[in-house]
């Protein structure tokens, strides 16, 4: 008798049929981007029939300061070689203000950094950045001017402020809740945003930004925010979705996460 062995990688493709894999690059203390972006993407699936899975690198950084998002960033090139052995056919940038913080322009260097160390790695991907993704996207659906909430203290809000308007995007106002801790960040209440949001100065703005940070969690009250203040509510994790769909050549089909995310025929 003969036995016949068989590797079981030896003829299976490198990638799927109708799945799509995903790299994170996330801040290490980040608890958010790992639970809204599958559920997003969950119901995207759901309406659409189409797999995506999740791959996570992590770059260190516990308190939300200039010190420490400087030395996040500076890791980003090693954390996208690591999630790039998983093959993902888009990597997303996961971090916003360590972007921001580094000066205008500057998710545009962040992704390209990301996109070189994957290709030499002999992995490419396409890349996202969740600082680009806020930007683009509200530019995308025409937003000129803007109102925002974020969990930092207030020098690191002026410092995203003065980023976004680098964009051409014009912050009408903003509130900070001063949580420096990132942790402390993502065990905020998504529940209370609609509320906050509506303590901003609204007037002639053309959307609001319920969370301009990947930690802060949101996803349960972006719905209820837009439809309550009657305006397009986008966040980090809303914009970053979108960009990784239109990367991957997908139609948004989200229900429940506002607008952005919903699909060509909907409407506020």
């Amino acid at each position: 008798m003969t036995t016949q062995h068989r590797a079981c990688d030896s003829d299976s493709p490198a990638k799927l049929p109708g799945v799509s894999r995903i790299g994170l690059i996330v801040p290490s203390s980040n608890t958010t981007m790992e639970t809204e972006l599958p559920e997003l993407f969950r119901r995207q699936a759901a309406a659409t029939g189409h797999v995506y899975t999740f791959h996570s690198a992590r770059a260190g950084m516990r308190t939300v300061n200039k010190e420490e998002l400087a030395a996040m960033v500076g890791k980003a090139a090693d954390c996208a070689v690591a999630v790039s052995d998983a093959q993902p056919d888009v990597i997303a940038y996961a971090c916003l203000v360590a972007v921001m913080a580094q000066g205008p322009g500057a998710h545009r260097e962040s992704e390209q950094i990301i996109a070189d160390a994957a290709r030499n790695n002999g992995n490419p991907a396409q890349v996202v950045s969740s600082a680009g993704a806020l930007v683009r996207s509200l530019t995308e659906i025409g937003a000129k001017k803007a109102v925002m909430v974020t969990p930092y203290m207030r020098p690191l809000t002026a410092t995203v402020r003065q980023y976004i308007e680098s964009e051409g995007i014009e912050i009408l106002d903003d509130i900070s809740l001063e949580v420096e801790n990132n942790v402390a960040v993502g065990r905020l209440d998504p529940e209370k945003l609609p509320a906050i949001a509506g303590d901003l100065r609204r007037e002639g703005a053309d959307a609001v930004i319920l969370s301009a940070c990947v930690q802060m969690p949101s996803l349960a009250a972006v719905q209820r925010a837009e439809d309550e203040l009657e305006l397009p509510v986008i966040t980090a994790a809303t914009a970053t979705t979108r960009e990784i769909l239109k990367a991957l050549g997908h139609q948004p089909a989200i229900p429940g996460a506002g607008s952005l995310l919903a699909g060509p025929n909907s409407a506020l």
